[in-house]
């Protein structure tokens, strides 16, 4: 199947509906009928803002996650729509791929 990798990146601070943005997003991604998606926590790192960002001893406030799913065309559609109609602007990249399953091919 033709699609795209795409992959939001975002910190444990930041929230939507008073949920954790990266929890809500593999939640609507569920709720789209996306097949999966990860959720990967970060060392550190930085952003447009060229503020590090990193995981404290005591505090995770700032860790940098990752949020990555293999989706169509109209699922991504779907999930811009979505972050537009919620106001959420988040930084992503998305990249042409091929996906499926090993036992189908």
């Amino acid at each position: 199947m033709q699609g795209f990798k795409l992959t939001f990146f975002t910190q444990q601070d930041r929230s939507v509906h008073g949920q954790s943005l990266a929890l809500w997003l593999i939640q609507q991604a569920k709720e789209i009928g996306i097949r999966g998606a990860t959720l990967t926590a970060a060392t550190e790192g930085f952003g447009h803002d060229k503020k590090l960002h990193s995981t404290h001893f005591f505090e995770l406030t700032e860790q940098p996650l990752q949020i990555t799913m293999a989706v169509t065309a109209e699922e991504a559609e779907q999930m811009f729509a979505l972050l537009n109609k919620e106001n959420i602007n988040i930084f992503y990249t998305q990249a042409a791929i091929e996906f499926g399953m090993s036992g189908e091919r």
